[in-house]
């Protein structure tokens, strides 16, 4: 499934640098209604956008330069597995 994905900072990072939390929106890329919005942490989202996407890497580098942003960092048009989806929390049963 082709998402949009936005984060936004959810609190300060621990040390300043490193990890940060953020929340977490993902929308279909299709215009539907399906906002979904899960926490984690940048540390997590970027290695799941690393293993589960073909994302280039400068892509990837962009996006986590702006995590920090007090607007957040956007992608459009990801492509994600079904299962990703489902082990995010997106699909419910």
């Amino acid at each position: 499934m082709r998402v949009n994905l936005s984060t936004r900072p959810s609190g300060p990072s621990a040390s300043g640098a490193g990890t940060v939390p953020l929340t977490l929106t993902i929308r279909p890329a299709c215009g539907l209604p399906g906002d979904y919005e899960c926490s984690t942490d940048s540390a997590a989202l970027l290695r799941l956008l690393r293993q589960q996407t073909d994302l280039p890497g400068y892509v990837l580098e962009g996006f986590e330069a702006k995590l920090r942003l007090p607007l957040g960092a956007r992608l459009t048009g990801v492509e994600l597995s079904d299962s990703v989806l489902s082990e995010i929390g997106y699909f419910i049963d």
